[in-house]
């Protein structure tokens, strides 16, 4: 196979990267990052911001431990199709809960998409300061309750594919970093 065709062929491999992380860890900016490398490169990609997704495809959900599971399944169906249909489907969605990802993992598995988890492990006095949607100061001042990882409960990945920690890196050595795991998979 020469380069110009397994290029081609990776360009057309789908793959799901699923950001998981505390709000303001980074996640989207990452996955923003990384798209425009991708697309530079030719590849098909749709970044599903999780505060995007909420708005548009699960307004009807709350934030329930339930209602957080019902929209990461949704999340992860939605990913796994366009995954299958060769598409790098960039997902910055906290899924707070171990066994919600696992089950995004598994439909991706059963499907024969590829699936990769990368847990952005900034620490929440670090999210807390940069606070990009303010979630930190009104839940600070009481004025909204249930923050992952300050008052509701956050369970890190034990094993993800990747960890980025993305307090001692700039935004590009982040998205470095995941471009070089894909590439390493065969996957950019």
């Amino acid at each position: 196979m020469t380069a110009l065709s397994r290029n081609q062929e990776n360009q057309v491999t789908g793959a799901t990267i699923w950001l998981t992380g505390l709000p303001s860890a980074g996640k989207t900016t990452i996955a923003n990052e990384l798209a425009v490398r991708l697309r530079e490169e030719g590849h098909r990609v749709e970044v599903l911001d999780g505060d995007e997704i909420r708005t548009f495809l699960t307004a009807d959900l709350g934030f329930s431990r339930e209602d957080r599971h019902t929209n990461v399944q949704r999340i992860g169906f939605l990913a796994d199709i366009l995954a299958r249909n060769g598409v790098k489907a960039l997902v910055p969605v906290i899924a707070p809960y171990t066994d919600s990802r696992e089950a995004v993992r598994k439909r991706h598995q059963a499907s024969g998409a590829a699936y990769i988890e990368v847990h952005v492990a900034t620490p929440v006095e670090v999210c807390s300061e940069r606070d990009v949607k303010g979630l930190y100061a009104k839940q600070a001042a009481g004025e909204i309750s249930g923050l992952t990882g300050v008052d509701d409960p956050y369970e890190e990945p034990e094993s993800p594919d990747l960890r980025i920690e993305s307090h001692t890196q700039t935004v590009q050595e982040s998205a470095a970093a995941l471009h070089a795991l894909l590439t390493e998979r065969g996957l950019a």
